[in-house]
């Protein structure tokens, strides 16, 4: 089972290292009030992935503190 696991985590990170390999185009996406903000497509994509990560654990996290309270 060890090895079946690290075995799973190297193809997944030969995938994203390949992913992010063949999305390096430049992208702007325009924001409010005149701001551009000009990036590879895989930086926006992690970028916003992450914040998605951050925020659900935001709201997950409030949750559970009102229900200790």
């Amino acid at each position: 089972m060890y090895f079946f696991n690290w075995l799973l985590n190297i193809i997944l990170f030969l995938f994203l290292v390949s992913f992010a390999a063949k999305n390096t185009e430049i992208i702007t996406i325009h924001y409010y009030f005149g701001f551009e903000w000009q990036a590879p497509l895989i930086v926006a994509l992690l970028a916003f992935f992450a914040l998605g990560i951050i925020l659900g654990y935001f709201f997950c996290l409030i949750k559970r503190l009102r229900k200790k309270l």
